[in-house]
Protein backbone atom coordinates (compact mmCIF):
# COMPACT_ATOMS: atom_id res chain seq x y z
CA UNK A 1 0.00 0.00 0.00
CA UNK A 2 1.17 3.47 -0.85
CA UNK A 3 2.22 5.54 1.84
CA UNK A 4 2.16 9.42 1.70
CA UNK A 5 4.91 11.70 2.15
CA UNK A 6 4.73 13.78 5.07
CA UNK A 7 3.05 17.59 4.30
CA UNK A 8 3.33 19.50 7.56
CA UNK A 9 5.04 18.79 10.57
CA UNK A 10 4.19 20.29 14.24
CA UNK A 11 7.45 20.75 16.49
CA UNK A 12 7.97 21.83 19.76
CA UNK A 13 11.30 22.45 21.79
CA UNK A 14 12.94 22.02 18.31
CA UNK A 15 12.15 18.45 18.06
CA UNK A 16 9.06 16.57 15.81
CA UNK A 17 5.94 16.24 17.66
CA UNK A 18 3.62 14.95 14.98
CA UNK A 19 3.43 15.01 11.63
CA UNK A 20 0.63 14.90 8.70
CA UNK A 21 1.06 12.87 5.94
CA UNK A 22 -0.59 13.73 2.19
CA UNK A 23 -0.88 14.04 -1.37
CA UNK A 24 -1.25 16.64 -3.94
CA UNK A 25 -1.36 17.50 -7.46
CA UNK A 26 -1.02 20.09 -9.78
CA UNK A 27 -2.20 20.32 -13.35
CA UNK A 28 -2.53 22.07 -16.08
CA UNK A 29 -5.73 22.67 -17.98
CA UNK A 30 -4.45 19.70 -20.68
CA UNK A 31 -4.26 16.96 -17.81
CA UNK A 32 -0.04 17.69 -17.48
CA UNK A 33 0.94 16.99 -13.90
CA UNK A 34 3.12 19.73 -13.24
CA UNK A 35 3.53 18.99 -9.55
CA UNK A 36 3.11 15.75 -7.43
CA UNK A 37 4.10 14.12 -4.65
CA UNK A 38 1.91 10.53 -3.17
CA UNK A 39 -0.57 8.65 -4.65
CA UNK A 40 -2.45 11.38 -6.60
CA UNK A 41 -4.67 8.24 -7.98
CA UNK A 42 -6.78 6.81 -5.12
CA UNK A 43 -10.05 8.20 -4.79
CA UNK A 44 -10.87 10.68 -2.09
CA UNK A 45 -14.01 12.52 -1.11
CA UNK A 46 -13.27 16.59 -2.30
CA UNK A 47 -16.48 17.32 -0.30
CA UNK A 48 -16.73 21.18 -0.26
CA UNK A 49 -13.44 21.49 -2.04
CA UNK A 50 -15.81 21.62 -5.43
CA UNK A 51 -18.44 23.93 -4.72
CA UNK A 52 -17.39 25.37 -7.25
CA UNK A 53 -18.84 22.60 -9.87
CA UNK A 54 -22.33 21.99 -7.52
CA UNK A 55 -22.60 25.95 -8.72
CA UNK A 56 -21.52 26.17 -12.38
CA UNK A 57 -25.23 24.51 -13.22
CA UNK A 58 -26.55 27.24 -11.62
CA UNK A 59 -24.81 29.63 -14.11
CA UNK A 60 -25.03 27.32 -16.95
CA UNK A 61 -28.40 26.59 -17.03
CA UNK A 62 -29.59 30.30 -17.11
CA UNK A 63 -31.05 30.44 -13.59
CA UNK A 64 -28.46 32.55 -12.34
CA UNK A 65 -29.39 35.37 -14.93
CA UNK A 66 -33.28 34.88 -14.64
CA UNK A 67 -33.32 35.68 -11.29
CA UNK A 68 -30.45 38.22 -11.21
CA UNK A 69 -28.12 36.69 -8.94
CA UNK A 70 -25.23 39.47 -8.06
CA UNK A 71 -21.79 38.66 -7.52
CA UNK A 72 -22.24 38.76 -3.74
CA UNK A 73 -25.01 35.84 -4.15
CA UNK A 74 -22.58 33.60 -6.50
CA UNK A 75 -20.24 33.92 -4.38
CA UNK A 76 -22.09 32.61 -1.31
CA UNK A 77 -23.47 29.89 -3.42
CA UNK A 78 -19.70 28.89 -3.49
CA UNK A 79 -19.01 29.03 0.30
CA UNK A 80 -18.57 27.15 3.69
CA UNK A 81 -19.33 30.21 5.45
CA UNK A 82 -19.06 30.76 9.17
CA UNK A 83 -23.38 31.81 9.41
CA UNK A 84 -22.26 35.60 10.62
CA UNK A 85 -24.75 38.61 9.80
CA UNK A 86 -24.06 39.25 6.29
CA UNK A 87 -24.21 35.63 5.21
CA UNK A 88 -27.76 35.19 6.29
CA UNK A 89 -28.72 38.21 4.73
CA UNK A 90 -26.82 37.06 1.12
CA UNK A 91 -28.88 33.56 1.73
CA UNK A 92 -32.10 34.86 2.23
CA UNK A 93 -31.86 37.00 -0.66
CA UNK A 94 -30.74 34.25 -3.12
CA UNK A 95 -34.00 32.01 -1.78
CA UNK A 96 -36.46 35.54 -1.93
CA UNK A 97 -35.20 36.01 -5.52
CA UNK A 98 -35.63 32.35 -6.75
CA UNK A 99 -39.06 32.40 -5.05
CA UNK A 100 -38.11 30.04 -1.97
CA UNK A 101 -38.13 30.05 1.30
CA UNK A 102 -36.15 28.60 4.52
CA UNK A 103 -38.36 25.84 5.71
CA UNK A 104 -37.41 24.69 1.68
CA UNK A 105 -33.63 23.89 2.92
CA UNK A 106 -32.57 20.34 3.26
CA UNK A 107 -29.24 20.78 4.88
CA UNK A 108 -29.70 20.79 8.28
CA UNK A 109 -29.30 23.40 11.24
CA UNK A 110 -26.37 24.02 12.92
CA UNK A 111 -24.75 27.34 15.05
CA UNK A 112 -22.87 29.58 13.68
CA UNK A 113 -18.92 29.54 13.40
CA UNK A 114 -18.01 32.63 15.25
CA UNK A 115 -18.38 32.73 19.22
CA UNK A 116 -19.92 36.41 19.04
CA UNK A 117 -22.69 35.21 17.19
CA UNK A 118 -22.99 32.00 18.79
CA UNK A 119 -23.60 34.19 21.98
CA UNK A 120 -25.89 36.96 20.44
CA UNK A 121 -28.14 33.84 18.84
CA UNK A 122 -28.63 32.27 22.55
CA UNK A 123 -29.15 35.98 24.43
CA UNK A 124 -31.89 36.63 22.32
CA UNK A 125 -33.79 33.16 22.80
CA UNK A 126 -33.24 32.03 19.28
CA UNK A 127 -31.74 28.56 17.87
CA UNK A 128 -29.43 27.18 14.79
CA UNK A 129 -31.76 27.17 11.57
CA UNK A 130 -30.65 25.99 8.78
CA UNK A 131 -30.16 29.09 7.41
CA UNK A 132 -26.78 28.79 9.48
CA UNK A 133 -25.86 25.78 8.20
CA UNK A 134 -22.17 26.49 6.21
CA UNK A 135 -23.90 25.32 3.27
CA UNK A 136 -26.97 27.42 3.20
CA UNK A 137 -25.81 29.79 0.32
CA UNK A 138 -25.28 26.48 -2.33
CA UNK A 139 -28.68 24.92 -1.19
CA UNK A 140 -30.28 28.33 -1.88
CA UNK A 141 -28.03 28.10 -5.43
CA UNK A 142 -29.47 24.34 -5.66
CA UNK A 143 -33.18 25.62 -4.81
CA UNK A 144 -32.94 28.40 -7.29
CA UNK A 145 -31.96 26.04 -9.49
CA UNK A 146 -34.71 23.66 -9.53
CA UNK A 147 -36.98 26.29 -9.27
CA UNK A 148 -36.19 27.65 -12.71
CA UNK A 149 -35.78 23.97 -14.13
CA UNK A 150 -39.38 23.05 -13.34
CA UNK A 151 -39.14 20.56 -11.16
CA UNK A 152 -39.83 19.98 -7.28
CA UNK A 153 -37.99 21.39 -5.08
CA UNK A 154 -38.46 18.81 -2.76
CA UNK A 155 -35.91 16.26 -2.47
CA UNK A 156 -33.54 18.38 -4.55
CA UNK A 157 -30.60 16.42 -2.61
CA UNK A 158 -31.18 13.42 -3.91
CA UNK A 159 -29.01 11.84 -6.51
CA UNK A 160 -31.86 10.95 -8.57
CA UNK A 161 -32.65 14.79 -8.21
CA UNK A 162 -32.15 16.60 -11.78
CA UNK A 163 -30.37 19.30 -9.87
CA UNK A 164 -27.69 16.77 -8.47
CA UNK A 165 -28.08 14.74 -12.13
CA UNK A 166 -26.32 17.87 -13.47
CA UNK A 167 -24.15 18.57 -10.93
CA UNK A 168 -22.93 14.95 -11.72
CA UNK A 169 -22.33 15.87 -15.21
CA UNK A 170 -20.55 19.01 -14.41
CA UNK A 171 -18.02 16.92 -12.20
CA UNK A 172 -17.48 14.42 -14.80
CA UNK A 173 -17.18 16.61 -17.96
CA UNK A 174 -14.97 19.21 -16.49
CA UNK A 175 -12.69 16.28 -14.04
CA UNK A 176 -12.75 13.40 -17.27
CA UNK A 177 -14.15 11.27 -14.41
CA UNK A 178 -16.69 8.73 -14.92
CA UNK A 179 -19.13 9.67 -11.90
CA UNK A 180 -21.37 7.10 -12.41
CA UNK A 181 -18.90 3.96 -11.47
CA UNK A 182 -17.05 6.52 -8.53
CA UNK A 183 -17.65 5.70 -5.14
CA UNK A 184 -20.55 7.84 -3.97
CA UNK A 185 -21.61 9.28 -0.28
CA UNK A 186 -23.94 11.96 1.46
CA UNK A 187 -21.85 15.03 2.66
CA UNK A 188 -22.28 16.87 5.96
CA UNK A 189 -24.99 18.94 4.34
CA UNK A 190 -27.15 15.72 2.84
CA UNK A 191 -26.16 16.07 -1.05
CA UNK A 192 -24.21 13.16 -2.93
CA UNK A 193 -20.34 13.43 -2.35
CA UNK A 194 -18.46 11.56 -4.99
CA UNK A 195 -14.65 10.03 -4.64
CA UNK A 196 -12.12 10.38 -7.64
CA UNK A 197 -8.21 11.17 -8.10
CA UNK A 198 -6.47 13.86 -6.63
CA UNK A 199 -4.94 14.62 -10.52
CA UNK A 200 -8.67 14.93 -11.69
CA UNK A 201 -9.35 17.51 -9.34
CA UNK A 202 -6.89 19.40 -9.92
CA UNK A 203 -7.20 19.26 -13.99
CA UNK A 204 -11.36 20.67 -13.26
CA UNK A 205 -9.72 23.82 -11.42
CA UNK A 206 -7.53 24.37 -14.19
CA UNK A 207 -10.13 24.00 -16.50
CA UNK A 208 -12.08 26.68 -14.73
CA UNK A 209 -9.17 29.23 -15.52
CA UNK A 210 -9.99 29.10 -19.18
CA UNK A 211 -10.84 32.99 -20.27
CA UNK A 212 -13.27 31.83 -22.66
CA UNK A 213 -15.66 29.88 -19.99
CA UNK A 214 -17.79 32.64 -19.00
CA UNK A 215 -19.79 30.72 -16.06
CA UNK A 216 -15.96 29.48 -14.67
CA UNK A 217 -15.07 33.64 -15.36
CA UNK A 218 -18.26 34.58 -13.55
CA UNK A 219 -17.83 32.27 -10.44
CA UNK A 220 -14.20 33.43 -10.16
CA UNK A 221 -14.94 37.39 -10.70
CA UNK A 222 -17.51 36.81 -7.83
CA UNK A 223 -15.16 34.83 -5.35
CA UNK A 224 -12.52 37.87 -6.14
CA UNK A 225 -14.92 40.37 -5.18
CA UNK A 226 -16.33 39.22 -1.75
CA UNK A 227 -13.96 36.93 -0.30
CA UNK A 228 -15.90 37.54 3.03
CA UNK A 229 -18.61 35.32 1.61
CA UNK A 230 -16.65 31.69 1.20
CA UNK A 231 -15.75 31.56 4.95
CA UNK A 232 -15.72 34.65 7.05
CA UNK A 233 -13.98 37.03 9.07
CA UNK A 234 -11.55 34.32 10.69
CA UNK A 235 -11.40 31.52 7.86
CA UNK A 236 -8.12 30.92 6.19
CA UNK A 237 -10.18 30.62 2.74
CA UNK A 238 -11.18 34.28 3.27
CA UNK A 239 -8.09 35.42 4.82
CA UNK A 240 -5.60 33.97 2.19
CA UNK A 241 -7.88 35.13 -0.82
CA UNK A 242 -8.11 38.79 0.73
CA UNK A 243 -4.36 38.56 0.75
CA UNK A 244 -3.39 37.17 -2.45
CA UNK A 245 -6.61 38.04 -4.49
CA UNK A 246 -5.14 36.07 -7.55
CA UNK A 247 -5.56 32.63 -5.73
CA UNK A 248 -9.00 30.75 -5.71
CA UNK A 249 -8.88 28.18 -3.00
CA UNK A 250 -11.76 25.89 -1.53
CA UNK A 251 -11.76 23.62 2.01
CA UNK A 252 -13.12 20.60 1.75
CA UNK A 253 -13.91 18.32 5.02
CA UNK A 254 -11.48 15.82 5.92
CA UNK A 255 -8.34 17.74 5.01
CA UNK A 256 -9.06 19.14 1.43
CA UNK A 257 -7.98 21.95 -0.24
CA UNK A 258 -8.56 22.46 -4.02
CA UNK A 259 -8.25 25.75 -6.61
CA UNK A 260 -6.72 27.24 -9.14
CA UNK A 261 -4.34 29.79 -10.33
CA UNK A 262 -6.08 31.58 -13.40
CA UNK A 263 -3.42 33.61 -14.37
CA UNK A 264 -1.16 30.34 -14.52
CA UNK A 265 -3.34 28.11 -15.90
CA UNK A 266 -3.03 25.64 -13.39
CA UNK A 267 -5.33 23.86 -11.33
CA UNK A 268 -4.08 21.75 -7.78
CA UNK A 269 -5.91 19.23 -5.03
CA UNK A 270 -4.13 18.35 -2.09
CA UNK A 271 -5.46 15.41 0.98
CA UNK A 272 -4.07 15.23 4.38
CA UNK A 273 -4.46 11.77 5.30
CA UNK A 274 -5.27 12.04 8.87
CA UNK A 275 -8.34 14.52 8.01
CA UNK A 276 -6.49 17.48 9.76
CA UNK A 277 -7.11 21.16 8.39
CA UNK A 278 -4.06 22.30 9.81
CA UNK A 279 -1.70 20.06 8.06
CA UNK A 280 -3.70 20.58 5.18
CA UNK A 281 -2.96 24.22 5.12
CA UNK A 282 0.13 24.34 5.84
CA UNK A 283 0.76 21.79 3.11
CA UNK A 284 -0.88 23.52 1.08
CA UNK A 285 0.86 26.68 0.97
CA UNK A 286 3.99 24.85 0.65
CA UNK A 287 2.78 23.42 -2.40
CA UNK A 288 1.92 27.44 -4.01
CA UNK A 289 4.95 28.49 -2.44
CA UNK A 290 7.04 25.63 -4.68
CA UNK A 291 5.18 27.19 -7.97
CA UNK A 292 7.04 30.16 -9.83
CA UNK A 293 4.07 32.23 -10.16
CA UNK A 294 3.78 34.64 -7.85
CA UNK A 295 4.57 38.01 -6.38
CA UNK A 296 7.19 38.79 -3.95
CA UNK A 297 4.48 40.11 -1.52
CA UNK A 298 1.69 37.13 -2.37
CA UNK A 299 4.45 34.83 -1.38
CA UNK A 300 5.14 36.46 1.78
CA UNK A 301 1.70 36.02 2.40
CA UNK A 302 1.36 32.70 1.41
CA UNK A 303 4.59 31.81 3.31
CA UNK A 304 2.67 33.10 6.31
CA UNK A 305 0.49 30.57 6.40
CA UNK A 306 2.89 27.56 5.21
CA UNK A 307 5.17 28.36 9.17
CA UNK A 308 2.55 29.59 11.85
CA UNK A 309 3.60 29.62 15.66
CA UNK A 310 1.92 27.97 18.18
CA UNK A 311 1.52 30.07 21.50
CA UNK A 312 -0.09 28.07 24.93
CA UNK A 313 -2.54 29.68 26.72
CA UNK A 314 -0.04 32.27 28.64
CA UNK A 315 1.11 33.64 25.18
CA UNK A 316 4.17 31.99 25.28
CA UNK A 317 5.51 30.45 22.13
CA UNK A 318 6.13 26.73 22.23
CA UNK A 319 6.19 25.29 18.72
CA UNK A 320 5.83 25.69 15.36
CA UNK A 321 3.36 23.98 12.30
CA UNK A 322 5.63 23.74 9.04
CA UNK A 323 4.73 23.09 5.78
CA UNK A 324 6.84 20.51 3.90
CA UNK A 325 6.77 20.55 0.41
CA UNK A 326 7.13 16.41 -0.21
CA UNK A 327 9.65 15.21 -3.07
CA UNK A 328 8.21 15.36 -6.26
CA UNK A 329 6.77 11.77 -7.76
CA UNK A 330 8.92 10.31 -10.05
Amino acid sequence: MNKNPVIAQVTRGGKAESSHRGAYAVSDASGTIVSAAGDIDAAVFPRSAIKAFQCLPLIESGAADHYGLDDEEIALCCSSHSGEPDHLRVAASILKKAGNDEALYECGAHWPHERKDIVALAQSGGTPRAIHNNCSGKHAGMLALARHLGTSTNGYVRVTHPVQEMVAKTLGDYCSVNIASAPMGIDGCSVPTWAFPLRHMALGFARLTDPANAAAQRIITAVRNHPFMISGSTGFDTIIMQKVPRLFIKVGAEGVYCGCIPHAGLGFALKCDDGSTRGAIAGICAVLLSLDVWTAEERASLDSHCHTTLKNWRGLEVGSVEGLLAPANA
